[in-house]
């Protein structure tokens, strides 16, 4: 059995060329967009916007303004699905099209899936969407038949900075974590790892080292599995039946009432 496989992301050396990007779309053959034109979006260098159904690569581009720098600076991350430990797409697919591979990675079977859309709300960092084109959900697989093949995913492989690194886990872990004791050595206190421990959804197979806040970023603080939202979920639920349960037998009480009242009505 292969050791768990996945992405170490160091943001401090990304240039945001995009390599990843177009080596993702034309390894995946997918398509530049989901059944329209392609126009810029006026939000800086960025023009993928998000990842979704077509967009498995994302690079986000964050320009930063302080007083203590005046000419700011620029944070740049390739983000991409993070094929979750306890990956909450993979708990909530009600057609089993969502897998868990050899190399510990979380691809969702297309000739499964039927569109239900479940895993698109369950996944908390919005890595998901719809492909128009093949009508089914769709995100990075960690390019699995390359894996299977011996190969490297293309995305890492055409990083021309080695921002995004391949590996096993474990062998990621001790890579990442010598580079921020580098950066802190160097004066960069900030930079520390996200998503290489267990704290949320028992780690994540695609972790990054990054030197702001997570939301910086636009990863969330704390993600959690769908399950922790079901016992509020069915209060609501539950509350909401015995109030609709109530107005039924309010509406059948009255109607009864005026029955009984135009009933009277006629014997008199």
């Amino acid at each position: 059995m292969p050791e768990p496989m996945g992405f170490y992301t160091d943001t401090t050396v990304c240039i945001g060329c995009k390599a990843c990007e177009v080596a993702c779309k034309e390894w995946n053959q997918l398509p530049s967009t989901n059944g329209g034109v392609t126009e810029m979006s006026g939000d800086s260098y960025d023009n993928t916007v998000r990842l979704d159904g077509i967009h498995w690569r994302h690079v986000k581009f964050i320009e930063q303004f302080s007083e203590d720098r005046v000419d700011g600076r620029w944070l740049m991350m390739s983000d991409v699905c993070k094929h979750c430990v306890n990956a909450p797409c993979l708990e909530v697919c009600p057609t089993g099209a969502i897998i868990r591979t050899e190399f510990d990675t979380v691809v969702i079977q297309s000739d499964t899936c039927n569109g239900c859309r479940a895993c698109i709300g369950a996944c908390p960092f919005g890595v998901i969407g719809i492909n128009d084109v093949s009508n089914v959900a769709q995100k990075c697989t960690l390019c699995y038949d390359r894996l299977q093949a011996g190969m490297e995913p293309a995305c890492s492989q055409a990083c021309p900075t080695d921002s995004i690194r391949f590996g096993t886990i474990r062998e990621m872990k001790e890579m990442a974590q010598a580079r921020v004791e580098q950066l802190h050595s160097l004066g960069e206190k900030r930079a520390y790892l996200y998503g290489a421990d267990d704290k949320f959804l028992g780690g994540l197979n695609s972790f990054y080292l990054l030197v702001d806040k997570p939301e910086v970023y636009g990863l969330p603080v704390s993600p959690k599995m769908p399950t922790r939202n079901l016992i509020p979920s069915s209060l609501f639920s539950t509350a909401g039946a015995v109030v609709l349960a109530l107005l039924g037998m309010v509406g059948l009480r009255k109607r009864r009432m005026d029955e009984q009242a135009g009933e009277g009505g006629e014997r008199v």
